[in-house]
């Protein structure tokens, strides 16, 4: 039986980066994720109402450092370390912000998952 995903422990998995996402680093570290809006509906919305094609999604600096150690080799326990190294106290609560980050990364198919 197939766990939902309020149920899942985050913390445990290991986030990778899917091949097929666009995203760019600036100098500063920062992410920016370019998301292509297909669908009838966004046609429609692109022709009626002007909306870009393309929307982009800017990660602060904590997320970025977080989505850029998403490597499909570290469960997020140790991206938590990597990120208390680099932020400090500044990241707590750490791993409750680290799980809520991954899983709305998950849910807009942002990230990816090792098994």
């Amino acid at each position: 039986m197939k766990k939902d995903k309020s149920q899942i422990n985050y913390l445990e998995k290991m986030p990778c980066i899917p091949e097929n996402l666009h995203y760019t680093v600036s100098d500063k570290g920062i992410v920016t994720l370019e998301v292509e809006n297909k669908g009838v509906m966004n046609r429609i919305l692109q022709m009626v109402l002007k909306k870009p094609k393309t929307s982009y999604v800017h990660l602060d600096e904590f997320g970025s450092f977080a989505f850029l150690c998403a490597d499909g080799k570290r469960d997020i326990v140790s991206i938590g370390k990597l990120v208390e190294e680099k932020f400090g106290s500044d990241a707590n609560p750490l791993y409750e912000r680290l799980a809520k980050f991954f899983q709305i990364l998950d849910s807009y198919n942002f990230i990816g998952w090792i098994e």
